[in-house]
């Protein structure tokens, strides 16, 4: 019963937190601007708000474009229950998938939302969704590559022996295969959450790419949709903490008070991400979006270096 209560504390973890790690990302992304900033809880009230709010749809969308925030939100709950977000052990539902399953689900929804950009007929959702796809023909075989080079390193494809292998060895964790795996993955971190110096999260049109692909939404389906991708985004800080960076400060029992120390753990661990990404972002002039390839090259050489110094090491 534990064990279960824990698995859906993982689940609720990502899914009300996850508002929270991108109201820091938003406030001290300004105050580094010489801003103020929005409160933490900002992104909450736009949630609330928009589930408030009525819905409208496209006279040319299918049921595609009413499905992809439910399809993209369903697989942002699924992915909690594969990866160690409050435990350093398996949970009852910890082996329905690996670490691979993991990263299928994770671009499952993104999948989906391409397609609702493509079905909505809007210029902007067509753009959005091509750009996207543009960027991930580089970023998801990467992706491929950063799992399987960490499950040639642990030889395992569970993430939770990956974290015991990092934690237990210190050779392992100082090699030049992990390090060239946390390089490459923590591109992968930026582009994934909207991060590169490509990349903006507002309605100019043009920097828009995720913005808009979702720029026909409105309503309880825009609310979803914005959710899902604060969770992405949660999940694949927590991917990058407790599986490759910071492996440390996770229950070991389960525990209530173990499970309050994981908690604090996170907020710590997530802080030190976060500020990193922030000021990657911040320094970083503004690229022309056909340069796009260059980060995500250096990723992949990265990746592949990794698998290089895995098999000679």
């Amino acid at each position: 019963m534990r064990d279960a209560l824990l698995q859906i504390g993982q689940v609720l973890t990502v899914l009300l937190a996850a508002p929270l790690l991108q109201g820091f990302i938003l406030r001290y992304e300004e105050r580094v601007q010489r801003a103020t900033g929005p409160g933490l809880l900002q992104p909450w009230r736009d949630l609330i708000k928009l589930f408030g709010k009525q819905t409208v749809l496209p006279d040319s969308a299918s049921w595609v474009f009413v499905a992809a925030p439910f399809v993209a939100f369903t697989a942002m709950l699924t992915v909690p229950i594969l990866i160690p977000v409050l435990t350093n052990y398996p949970l009852p539902l910890s082996d329905m998938g690996d670490i691979l399953g993991g990263g299928l689900i994770l671009t499952l929804g993104s999948f989906f939302i391409n397609l609702a950009g493509m079905d909505s007929g809007s210029s902007y959702g067509g753009m959005g969704s091509a750009r996207t796809v543009l960027i991930g023909i580089l970023a998801e075989p990467i992706l491929i590559l950063v799992f399987v080079g960490i499950t040639l390193m642990a030889q395992a494809m569970l993430p939770f022996v990956v974290n015991h292998e990092l934690v237990r060895h210190a050779e392992v964790y100082w090699s030049p295969a992990h390090l060239f795996l946390v390089a490459a993955f923590f591109v992968l971190l930026l582009v994934e959450t909207d991060r590169l110096p490509i990349h903006s999260s507002t309605h100019i049109e043009v920097y828009m790419i995720e913005e808009a692909r979702v720029l026909e939404y409105s309503g309880p389906l825009l609310a979803l949709l914005k959710w899902a991708g604060m969770m992405k985004q949660f999940i694949l800080y927590t991917i990058f903490a407790n599986v490759f960076i910071l492996p440390w400060g996770l229950s070991a029992q389960g525990s209530a008070i173990g499970v309050l120390g994981t908690l604090g753990a996170i907020a710590l661990k997530f802080a030190i991400i976060a500020c990193a990404v922030i000021g990657v972002e911040t320094v970083q002039s503004r690229l022309r979006f056909y340069r796009y390839q260059e980060p995500l090259a250096a990723a992949f050489v990265f990746a592949v270096l990794a698998m290089v110094a895995n098999q000679i090491r």
